[in-house]
């Protein structure tokens, strides 16, 4: 079994809090076992949320579209109004 999420790379974290449903916790629990298991590496879930959170973004089409339109790529100067 292949799951969407492959190995953790190592970050430098920034601590952001959230509130979720007892029934996501629940599932994001499920899913650290899951992840752990599948990569023979036991994780802490609030290490796996934010690489879930940037899978989610990855993928969807109308936020890269978004970014796309309105994020200027590095080394990009801001335009102006002279």
């Amino acid at each position: 079994m292949k799951i969407r999420l492959g190995p953790l790379p190592r970050t430098d974290p920034v601590k952001l809090s959230i509130a979720v449903s007892v029934e996501i916790k629940d599932r994001l629990e499920q899913y650290v076992q899951l992840h752990a298991a599948t990569w023979n590496e036991p994780v802490e879930l609030t290490t796996l949320i934010p690489y879930m959170l940037e899978q989610f973004m990855t993928r969807d089409k109308a936020f890269r579209a978004y970014i796309r339109r309105n994020v200027p790529t590095r080394g990009a100067r801001a335009k102006t109004d002279e």
